[in-house]
């Protein structure tokens, strides 16, 4: 396929371009030309905005990663914008231009995130649950909304409600790894709430299978199918990095030090795949404890 790929030097989309350059081409759109070209080749084109793309047609799909991320500053009302307007206003873009085709890509992947649910407690989480209506549900809602703006009888739309992507390159991982590797990890408020997390070779193998499979459209989950709680999820990575887990940071610290974007860590959704898995996914990483010694070979 020739694919045009916005995110292309983020962390999942740079990996599924180093995974899957061998089987398609890739045009990726970039506002730091040199950035991009140094880190996936000469073998991928580059190109600064949508707007400069005159020949849309010659595109089989279009995948839409791009966004400012969402957990690294404090949510202000600036940077709630900021962090609106980095998803909203590309998808929009790329939309006009699908859509002003004759023969437009058959395949529009988009993103957004399992922010889209809100806070759901230990509620299981599918597709099919309605949301809690705040902040990362309103910024994913109208994400998707304007994604499925495309003409659907031209072109099939998926939305990837995306969760915490773990890789050993770095990422929310890292973050959450170095209080261990210093022995000072440990549970965060209070422990209980959920994590849906998934392993970046899974993200990227999901990302393939969607576009690849015709007959999946409309909302994903990309989650890994087992959520677990922070509690859970701190006692196996202290284990993996061969770590004490011995404290815990009250939930009224993480709101002092972070704002309204601690609801994500103190919150969490218990998230599973269902479309995916219903429609033939299969994991390579499954649990938490499978995932963290594949990238800390424990």
């Amino acid at each position: 396929m020739n694919i045009l790929l916005t995110g292309g030097t983020g962390l999942i989309g740079s990996e599924f371009i180093r995974q899957y350059s061998r089987e398609h081409e890739f045009t990726v759109i970039s506002r730091d030309f040199a950035k991009a070209k140094s880190k996936l080749g000469d073998n991928v084109k580059i190109v600064e905005n949508v707007s400069s793309l005159e020949n849309f047609e010659s595109f089989d799909a279009v995948i839409n990663l791009a966004g400012e991320p969402i957990a690294d500053k404090r949510w202000t009302d600036t940077q709630k914008k900021i962090i609106c307007n980095s998803r909203w206003d590309i998808t929009s873009e790329l939309v006009s231009k699908i859509n002003s085709c004759d023969a437009p890509p058959s395949v529009f992947l988009s993103g957004s995130a399992i922010g889209y649910y809100g806070n759901q407690g230990d509620k299981l989480v599918t597709e099919e649950t309605p949301p809690h209506n705040e902040f990362t549900h309103e910024l994913c809602a109208k994400w998707e909304t304007i994604a499925q703006s495309v003409d659907q009888a031209k072109t099939r739309v998926v939305t990837l409600r995306t969760g915490v992507v773990f890789t050993e390159k770095g990422g929310a991982l890292g973050k959450m790894a170095l209080p261990f590797k210093l022995g000072a990890g440990g549970t965060l408020g209070s422990g209980s709430q959920y994590l849906a997390w998934i392993h970046l070779q899974d993200m990227v193998r999901a990302i393939s299978f969607l576009l690849e499979n015709s007959a999946c459209s409309g909302a994903f989950n990309l989650t890994a199918p087992e959520p677990v709680t922070n509690k859970m999820f701190s006692k196996a990575l202290a284990k993996s990095l061969n770590r004490p887990c011995l404290f815990n940071v009250p939930g009224f610290v993480m709101k002092v030090a972070m704002g309204e974007s601690s609801t994500m860590i103190l919150e969490g959704q218990r998230v599973i795949p269902q479309k995916l898995t219903t429609a033939g996914f299969s994991f390579d990483f499954r649990s938490i404890d499978e995932a963290l010694r594949e990238m800390y070979r424990a």
